[in-house]
């Protein structure tokens, strides 16, 4: 692989497709890549192992990021109240979605360009994470989902005049 850059940022396998975890120091991104490993461990995710925690290198390759854990780093992740503790890894993944915690452009029903992110020239889905909100169920949600809003069609006279509320007939639209 060549071309790689390091970057702050933490990274688990889930199933076939690696969750890259960004924000800034502090954020929890540490705290996620563990919850995704316990969720993974407990059958709520797929099963779900450390890439690597803090730094990881990011490649593009054949139109595919991938992402690798620092070396001085490998196996190693922080957990908050016992310090930095061993745990199993893969050398490498194939990047499928960006969480970003602390994202200020975080909403609650974001607009589609949100929800997507070129780095290194691959396009990823995007994962806006708004401050002190739990991202695990979040992420959980687009790793077991699928974008419904080519069937959600919101009311043109919405009340609150945000277009949000869904149509009580879409079952027959």
């Amino acid at each position: 692989m060549t071309g790689e850059a390091s970057v702050h940022a933490s990274a688990v396998l889930v199933g076939e497709r690696a969750v890259l975890i960004r924000g800034p120091s502090g954020a929890g991104k540490s705290r996620l890549a563990f919850d995704l490993i316990l969720a993974g461990r407990t059958g709520q995710l797929p099963p779900a192992v450390l890439v690597g925690d803090d730094r990881v290198h990011l490649d593009t390759v054949a139109g595919q990021l991938w992402v690798r854990p620092a070396r001085e780093l490998a196996g190693l992740i922080e957990v908050r109240g016992l310090g930095i503790r061993r745990c199993d890894f893969v050398n490498e993944a194939i990047v499928g979605v960006v969480a970003d915690l602390a994202a200020g452009d975080a909403e609650r029903l974001p607009p589609p360009e949100a929800l997507n992110i070129r780095l290194n020239g691959v396009e990823l889905p995007r994962i806006p994470v708004p401050v002190g909100f739990d991202p695990l169920p979040l992420i959980a949600a687009a790793l077991t989902t699928t974008d419904g809003s080519g069937l959600v069609k919101p009311l043109d006279d919405c009340p609150k005049g945000i277009g949000n509320h869904i149509s009580p007939n879409i079952a027959t639209d």
